[in-house]
């Protein structure tokens, strides 16, 4: 088949009704793009939008252990997750709700003292554990002597109603079976749990039901991402950590166990090195049912070789400050059964919206510096709007419900989403986790053999292997990811004409590119 029939039917590009025909200029200097196998720049972690109490401790524990501020930060952004996932919701608008559970991993080589950064930072929510327990244990034990008493009740109950003649059988079979009916509704509640370490997904779904849907996972080690790609079962197993992300309903329906979860919020913070990312790039399933697109990551520069010797120790104030509002945060919600709503304010939700215009702009398949990333890129407004109302809790603890998120919490959420975008970028370029990254560069391949200046699309897409880029549609996102690097740039020709369509856009070359053909 002549490649132009691959063309035919394929529609021309039209410009969104009331836009201008006319091309803009396109600037004649290029900046040096960035490899492909390079590295992008990366912006350290904004602290200072943390609440000052939390912001403090967080500069604190990055200066006592010489370790990227991003360590502890989104370990924070997770500890808080842990605090009120479950526990509380963001209502955006109309019936837009997210949940305010997260899930973060940072990637560092080792010695990077990641298990004491981790140790630091969750120790408040071991100690909420704790205080949980306690308060529970009461309860627990009169919930389970009043079931045992329920039980020898209907059981014995049931035994005079078998030996029982005439008229008093009847009346003692109803006595019974209301006696056996009371005792199967009292349940014993289980002991609370807040965290857990790399759980197989069969323990996680089970604590889960049993701790009204909460549960986080926080680690120093990536042996989670191992064990839902299949280390015991031998085949991936996503569901719970794909429904506890976005709180689908969760059904398990097995011989061995049935567990119903109606609203289901895991947190996920981990600490891992850069190879574990890499790995679960390649594991089959992870990207294409969306699993490393509810992730935010981060890749800071590790600070080996540069690190103080005497260095500055967490303030104590500083220490038990942020020590006890953790546990009053955690402690503040743990009762709450429906979970308490968070409000955006009007202004808020105005920044919000002017974000999501924004980032929707980067999507697009022709020149969208996100549509390469858009599986990921697609959710950051919600996990936006999740860390506006945590970081809106953290200011207000248990009180966060009685007032609206203001305007500059949602800018504050913003300036982290843009830093959780630019190191996402880094760290899908370092996973390879689909064939974009192949494609980007057989096209590069192709742009130096030919020297082109200008050229079209379809030109592009004629010169390619059809086993490796089988359609216009698989070309795209290549083309994007090129353009995002610097390798190309999208235009839109002008009108030869007043009547038809408008050209399709055409794409101008890096001049490193052109040369390297000649």
């Amino acid at each position: 088949m002549d490649s132009s029939d691959l063309w035919a039917g394929l529609p021309t590009l039209e410009q969104p009704p009331g836009e201008d025909d006319t091309a803009p200029e396109v600037p004649d200097v290029w900046e040096d793009p960035i490899p492909l196998t390079g590295r992008r720049e990366r912006p350290a972690f904004p602290a200072h939008v943390l609440p000052a109490w939390l912001g403090e401790f967080v500069a604190a524990v990055a200066e006592e252990t010489q370790t990227p501020v991003d360590l502890a930060g989104s370990i924070a952004l997770a500890v808080l997750a842990t605090a009120a996932g479950g526990r509380s919701v963001v209502h955006v608008r109309g019936n837009w709700r997210e949940p305010t559970n997260l899930y973060t991993v940072v990637a560092l080589p080792p010695a990077n003292r990641k298990s004491a950064v981790f140790a630091l930072l969750t120790n408040p929510l071991y100690e909420a554990e704790k205080q949980l327990k306690a308060a529970m244990k009461p309860v627990i034990v009169e919930a389970e002597v009043t079931a045992r008493l329920a039980k020898e009740a209907a059981d014995k109950a049931a035994a005079k109603a078998a030996s029982a003649d005439g008229d008093k059988r009847e009346q003692m079979v109803a006595t019974a079976v209301g006696l056996a009916q009371t005792a199967d509704t009292l349940t014993v509640p289980a002991e609370p749990v807040l965290l857990a370490d790399d759980s197989t997904p069969e323990t996680v779904t089970s604590l889960m039901a049993e701790q009204g849907g909460r549960l986080s996972v926080m680690s120093a080690e990536g042996g989670i991402f191992d064990i839902i790609a299949g280390r015991y079962s031998g085949a991936p197993n996503m569901e719970v950590f794909l429904k506890g992300h976005a709180g689908d309903r969760l059904r398990v329906n097995r011989q061995t166990r049935r567990e119903y979860i109606d609203a289901p919020a895991l947190t996920i913070g981990l600490a891992v090195q850069p190879d574990v990312l890499k790995d679960i790039g390649k594991v089959k399933g992870f990207e294409g049912r969306g699993l490393l697109a509810r992730f935010l990551y981060s890749l800071p520069v590790s600070t080996v070789g540069y690190r103080k010797i005497i260095t500055n120790p967490v303030p104590e104030t500083t220490a038990a400050t942020y020590g006890a509002r953790v546990i009053n945060l955690t402690l503040s919600l743990a009762e709450w059964t429906d979970p308490a709503v968070i409000q955006l304010s009007p202004e808020a939700d105005a920044v919000l919206i002017a974000y999501q215009d924004r980032i929707e702009s980067k999507l697009k398949p022709r020149g969208g510096h996100l549509s390469h990333i858009s599986n990921w890129a697609g959710k950051l407004a919600g996990a936006t709007a999740r860390m506006a109302a945590l970081l809106h809790l953290a200011e207000h603890l248990g009180e966060g419900y009685a007032h609206p998120v203001p305007e500059a919490t949602m800018r504050a959420a913003i300036e982290l989403g843009e830093y959780y975008t630019a190191h996402a970028l880094a760290v899908f370029d370092v996973m390879g986790a689909d064939a974009v990254l192949g494609r980007a560069r057989s096209v590069l391949d192709a742009l130096r053999d030919n020297g082109w200046e200008d050229v079209s699309r379809r030109d592009v897409f004629t010169v390619l292997s059809r086993s490796e880029v089988p359609t216009v549609t698989d070309l795209e996102p290549a083309l994007a990811l090129l353009e995002d690097h610097g390798y190309l740039r999208s235009y839109q020709p002008e009108r030869t004409g007043k009547r038809g369509r408008p050209p399709a856009p055409r794409l101008q070359v890096h001049p490193d590119l052109r040369n390297a053909g000649r």
